[in-house]
């Protein structure tokens, strides 16, 4: 039975090793991961988690730890790739130092429209990736489509106008993604969503940037007044396993995990698309007010902004980073 241990049990899990066998010789598969649980991929993990148990009849143990309860966002990958944990799920920008092409979706409006979301699993672009990913230490196992949708949240005044961003100090999200954030003349600070609503409360950056559903599950709306709703850029967490740990499953198990694996990357993107409709009237209904980006002003921002991330992905990634917007570009 899929469950979701506390901090206290998962610390001791942590420090077990990897095995196949618990109390009823069924394959054990922790997975961490930083979303809390009102967040709508988080739900669709849950939902992963007992689709597997039910078509691997009951021979995988499936074991949600969110919110960080057994790893931190940093620690996920070294825990997976070390063997201390199975699983574990990521969002793709997190991965700037060890595989820069990952960060491909922040290029600003490059990868925001929802034929290519829907087209990009199982696509020469998502094989590529999963490909570098092998060449870490992990396997991948499913796309899940997160958000197209950004939201850079305020307080005392929207950020509408390029001129907004000068001297402000903003969450971002790494060096590749935040060098257009600088040529706009912000100040931002890269860290994971969980920490952000505290940086905000107290002070330490002025404005948020996450996408609209994280926003609402993550309670913005008590710390900033403002959002501005903008196709900034694609945002996918992903969930991959250690390869030791997967080869040692049987083919059935394996295929009952790639069947709920596909199940979840499709339900991502009907999931994802309806909370980010839902996100904004509840962001709405809760005080914030919001302003949704024009197309005069996506073509203002995008001539600062784009070319700069551009840049810095290029410069980061080299030739993978290319075949990754090339790629992109055909789907």
């Amino acid at each position: 039975m899929n469950r979701l241990l506390t901090a206290a049990s998962a610390t001791g899990l942590a420090i077990s090793a990897i095995g196949t066998a618990s109390a009823e010789d069924a394959a054990v598969m922790r997975i961490s991961h930083q979303l809390p649980p009102a967040h709508h991929i988080a739900r669709l993990v849950d939902d992963f988690a007992a689709n597997v148990e039910a078509l691997s009849e009951g021979s995988i143990d499936v074991q949600v730890f969110g919110a960080n309860q057994l790893f931190g966002p940093r620690d996920n990958f070294p825990a997976v790739a070390g063997g201390d944990a199975e699983a574990a799920i990521s969002v793709n920008f997190q991965w700037a130092g060890s595989v820069p092409a990952m960060n491909v979706t922040v290029v600003p409006y490059l990868f925001t429209d929802l034929a290519q979301i829907e087209a990009f699993p199982g696509s020469d672009a998502a094989a590529h990736l999963e490909g570098l990913l092998a060449d870490v230490g992990v396997r991948n196992i499913a796309w899940l489509y997160t958000t197209r949708t950004s939201i850079i949240t305020s307080n005392g005044r929207p950020i509408v106008s390029l001129a907004d961003f000068e001297g402000l100090k903003i969450r971002g999200l790494n060096r590749i993604a935040d060098a257009g954030l600088v040529a706009a003349g912000a100040a931002p600070t890269a860290m994971p969503g969980s920490e952000v609503y505290q940086a905000l409360q107290t002070g330490v950056i002025d404005a948020g940037l996450t996408d609209v559903s994280a926003a609402y599950s993550r309670r913005y709306y008590e710390v900033q007044d403002f959002g501005t709703v903008a196709p900034l850029f694609s945002v996918y967490f992903h969930l991959y396993v250690n390869p030791d740990w997967w080869d040692g499953l049987t083919d059935d198990q394996r295929a009952a995990i790639e069947e709920a694996s596909a199940q979840a990357e499709a339900d991502s993107i009907t999931v994802t698309e309806e909370e980010a409709a839902a996100a904004f009237d509840r962001l709405q209904e809760e005080g914030m007010t919001l302003h949704s980006q024009t197309a005069e002003e996506q073509a203002e921002w995008a001539e600062v902004i784009v070319q700069p991330v551009v840049d810095a992905f290029l410069e980061a990634a080299g030739d993978d980073g290319q075949q990754m917007i090339d790629l992109l570009g055909q789907l």
